[in-house]
């Protein structure tokens, strides 16, 4: 059997090209994703243009942690995404240029998929609503927050968990895909109720020292 060289070479070069021009859009992308992080923590005012309408949760009257951790993990987020897509991209074009037949692969990376999703939808819902609990600014670090379960001040919010402090000390932890109902007293005008008793359906009373703090 004749090696052929030519065609050799051409596949090896054509595969480099690729992953070269990979690594370039993949650069470039996180270089874009990193100045608009760095503009949301410093909150500028290019997110006030009509295309950047998106962000303008994040530029609220926040204190710096909270504004620096939502930005950091839209950023991560982003950076992920980004990082997987150019990946799949590059190997799949990979396998084309080497004669690789990609439809079975494909077949069976959309079964183990399926088989995955299904194993694995309470964590998945728990990450989307992470996602778009920090998106959409429903709630941050030092929020006093009122859910079907609990009332306290939040400590930590991730992608999967909210962590809230309770008034009497305890610890919760809220997977963000459960949490239905909320009711964030940092935003808005709160006033606590004046009655001894709490009112329908809030299980907090007058004497709960948990309200809304200024942000």
């Amino acid at each position: 059997m004749t090696w052929n060289w030519d065609l050799a070479w051409s596949r090896l070069l054509a595969v480099g090209i690729a992953i070269l021009i990979n690594l370039v859009v993949w650069a470039v992308l996180r270089l874009i994703i990193s100045r608009i992080v760095r503009r949301i923590r410093i909150g500028s005012s290019i997110f006030n243009v009509r295309g950047f309408k998106w962000a303008q949760p994040v530029l609220r009257t926040l204190d710096s942690e909270r504004r620096v951790k939502r930005a950091e993990t839209i950023g991560s987020l982003l950076n992920s995404v980004v990082t997987v897509v150019i990946v799949v991209i590059a190997v799949i074009y990979v396998l084309q240029v080497l004669g690789v037949n990609i439809a079975p692969v494909l077949t069976s990376v959309g079964i183990l998929g399926i088989a995955i999703g299904f194993g694995c939808q309470q964590l998945i819902r728990d990450f989307l609503a992470g996602i778009f609990i920090t998106m959409e600014d429903q709630y941050g670090i030092g929020d006093a927050i009122e859910t079907s379960e609990v009332v306290g001040v939040v400590e930590s919010v991730g992608l999967r968990i909210t962590r809230v402090r309770a008034p009497d000390g305890a610890i919760w932890y809220l997977r963000n895909g459960e949490i239905l109902r909320l009711g964030n007293r940092s935003q808005g005008n709160y006033i606590a109720p004046t009655s001894d008793s709490p009112a329908p359906g809030s299980p907090a009373s007058s004497s709960d020292p948990i309200g809304g703090a200024a942000r």
